[in-house]
């Protein structure tokens, strides 16, 4: 623990991820005395916020980093595209009109900024990446935070907030190994959704839950959502959607984070354990469809599908922290991925025939689609002929879930009959009012940042 234990801060915050930090800054800064409860040990820190690379940014013009414009509509469009219009359009709105600022405040608060990687991601204009990536930008707030004086406790479960009806009256932790009663005059929960609960995903999903890995932290195990859904606090979302993408499937069962992404897929052919193709692997650019990947191979038979692509993709897509299973055959792929050899051969072979000629782009949308074939491959259609071969189990992999608690504009959580009083939310546990599902890269953080920020000056107001 850094700091002298205040059981009696102005503002309790539930959670130490990017949320967090960015309420607890926030508040500290508007004069409130402020403690951050963090269930993780020091060195596994910041939830998901320690595993990303980037925040989705609003901007006129180019400015640091961002190259271009991105203007409120086609970020908003941007979002409808892969939430299928299931969004609280005031809410995203917000977020994105207020990116921006939370830009050259993120800057002003430690956050070091780098020029866009290269190859699929394409990201220079809309998203700014970290230098360091996420686990420099925690090391940085949890840096500013401390400087200002907010009191950190790790290895620190919260258990129960009383709801008394109309505000929270007090936190129960755990803390040292020992019961504590914290009575705070306002809390902020940014303790992330349940998807390190794999009975609670199985609960949600069935048995194929027990198959999926998950790439975020262990530590969000939904203790603190489901004691608030428990005491009949509003929720927002379904407990079926998630951020969830392909990922190697040799990543470990928890926070494999996001070198065990696979970026291949736009450049592939997909098929399941039958050896057969079950989607469009050329639907969009990858940061507007990656996160689709992990639904649809939780669909298939055992939850499990593998990317399949030759010699001239390989060096097209950011690695896998894993190598490719290699081949000098099709057939001696399938044989090594544990698939039916001769299937395989017919679904590349039918999958060749079906491409036509055309100009190769592989860093924007180039129309190279197949023909007579179903599901089609609308861009980025090149026969795979040329050796070796190269294979990728692909796996589920949970970032996120979706299921939290109904906020307003003012980040306050919401009870039937009224708002809770001194209570607000930031981050994961809120995201399902603005992600109904899919997923766009770096949103997560810009929710994060935005609902931490305005969390974070509430609470703060409210306690003055």
């Amino acid at each position: 623990m850094s700091g002298s234990m205040q059981l009696a801060p102005d503002i309790l915050i539930v959670g130490g991820g990017n949320a967090a930090l960015c309420a607890a800054i926030t508040a500290r800064e508007a004069g409130a005395s402020v403690t951050i409860l963090e269930c993780a040990p020091k060195t596994f820190r910041g939830g998901n916020s320690r595993h990303t690379r980037n925040f989705r940014c609003m901007h006129s013009g180019p400015q640091g980093v961002l190259t271009g414009a991105y203007d409120e509509e086609e970020y908003f469009s941007d979002l409808l595209k892969v939430t299928a219009g299931k969004t609280d359009e005031a809410l995203a709105r917000l977020v994105i009109n207020q990116s921006e600022e939370c830009y050259h405040w993120m800057g002003a608060h430690g956050v070091r900024f780098q020029p866009s990687l290269s190859g699929t991601l394409s990201l220079s204009r809309t998203n700014a990446f970290f230098l360091g990536g996420g686990k420099a930008l925690v090391n940085a707030y949890y840096r500013t935070a401390e400087d200002l004086g907010v009191t950190v406790a790790y290895d620190t479960q919260v258990t129960h907030l009383q709801h008394d009806g109309s505000r929270i009256a007090s936190v129960t932790a755990t803390v040292d190994g020992e019961t504590t009663t914290f009575m705070p005059r306002a809390v902020v929960v940014a303790s992330g959704g349940f998807q390190a609960d794999i009975d609670w995903l199985a609960s949600a999903w069935g048995p194929a839950a027990r198959n999926f890995l998950i790439r975020g932290t262990p530590y969000n195990r939904g203790v603190v959502l489901r004691d608030l859904l428990d005491q009949g606090i509003e929720s927002v979302g379904d407990p079926t959607q998630c951020h969830a993408v392909a990922i190697d499937g040799r990543a470990p069962k928890y926070d494999g984070g996001i070198v065990t992404r696979l970026d291949c897929v736009p450049f592939s052919v997909v098929v399941n354990k039958d050896g057969n193709r079950f989607y469009n692997e050329g639907e969009d650019v990858w940061p507007k469809r990656y996160a689709i990947w992990g639904r649809l191979v939780a669909a298939q038979p055992d939850q499990v599908g593998y990317a399949i692509i030759d010699a001239k993709s390989l060096d097209l897509f950011m690695p896998s922290v894993f190598p490719p299973i290699v081949a000098n055959s099709i057939e001696e792929l399938g044989d090594r991925l544990g698939l039916p050899p001769d299937r395989l051969r017919q679904t590349v072979d039918t999958f060749n025939a079906a491409c036509r000629p055309g100009t190769f782009h592989p860093t924007e949308l180039d129309g190279l689609t197949t023909e007579g074939l179903d599901p089609p491959k609308t861009n980025w259609a090149r026969p795979i002929t040329e050796p070796p071969f190269y294979g990728y189990e692909l796996r589920p992999g949970v970032t996120f879930t979706y299921l939290g608690l109904r906020v307003d504009r003012a980040a306050q959580v919401q009870a039937p009959e009224q708002a809770v009083e001194n209570l607000w939310a930031a981050g994961e546990i809120m995201a399902g009012s603005i992600l109904g599902q899919g997923y766009l890269a770096g949103f997560g953080m810009t929710i994060g940042t935005v609902f931490g920020r305005i969390a974070g000056k509430e609470a703060a107001a409210y306690v003055k």
